[in-house]
C-alpha cells in the first residue's frame, strides 16, 4: 500500500497549520509543521529583527530533514501531511515533481481567507500564543511574506483539495 503525500498550500494565515492538524488527526496521517520545526530548531537563535539569508538558509536545512524523515513514514504506508510554506508555483512545482519522480500518490490542499482575515488572525496568534503559534509573524514579516506568495492559477489548483474561510 502506497501512502498519500499531502501538500498543504496557501498565503499566511490562512489557516494551513489549523486545516494540517485537523486533518491529519481525522486521517491518521503524520504532519510535518515547518513553523513548528524552525521554531524548536532554531527559536532561540533567532536574530531580532529577523534576518532573510539567516532564515532561508535554516528553511532549507530544516525541508530537507522533514523529507527525510516523511519518506520514512510514507515507506511504512503512513500519510504524510507537508505545511512546509510553498509560497511560490515554483515551490509547488518542485514538490510536484518530487512525487512523480519517487512514484508518491501527490494530493494538493489548497487553504485561503481574505487578507484582511489573515491579517487580523496573525496578530491574534501573536498575541494568544495557542495551538497555532510557531513563531511571531509581525506586521512587516507579513507584508514581506505577501509580496512572495504567488496564488495558484486554475490550472495549478486542478484535482486540489480547496478549503476557504471567510
Amino acid at each position: 500500500m502506497t501512502a498519500t503525500l499531502n501538500v498543504i498550500f496557501g498565503p499566511c494565515g490562512a489557516g494551513k497549520t489549523t486545516y494540517a492538524h485537523a486533518f491529519a488527526r481525522r486521517e491518521k496521517a503524520v504532519a510535518f509543521i515547518l513553523d513548528d520545526w524552525m521554531a524548536r530548531m532554531f527559536g532561540p537563535d533567532m536574530p531580532e529583527p529577523i534576518e532573510y539569508d539567516w532564515m532561508i538558509e535554516r528553511v532549507a536545512r530544516c525541508e530537507a530533514q522533514i523529507w527525510s524523515v516523511a519518506a520514512g513514514v510514507l515507506a511504512t504506508g503512513t500519510p504524510v501531511i507537508l505545511d512546509i510554506g510553498l509560497m511560490r508555483v515554483a515551490d509547488r512545482a518542485r514538490v510536484r515533481e518530487i512525487a512523480e519522480a519517487t512514484d508518491l500518490p501527490l494530493q494538493f490542499h489548497f487553504v485561503d481567507a481574505p487578507q484582511e482575515i489573515r491579517r487580523a488572525r496573525v496578530a491574534g496568534r501573536n498575541v494568544v500564543r495557542g495551538d497555532s503559534f510557531a513563531i511571531e509573524v509581525s506586521p512587516d514579516m507579513f507584508e514581506f511574506i505577501e509580496g512572495v506568495y504567488e496564488p495558484p492559477e486554475p490550472a495549478e489548483l486542478a484535482g486540489a483539495v480547496i478549503s476557504v474561510s471567510e
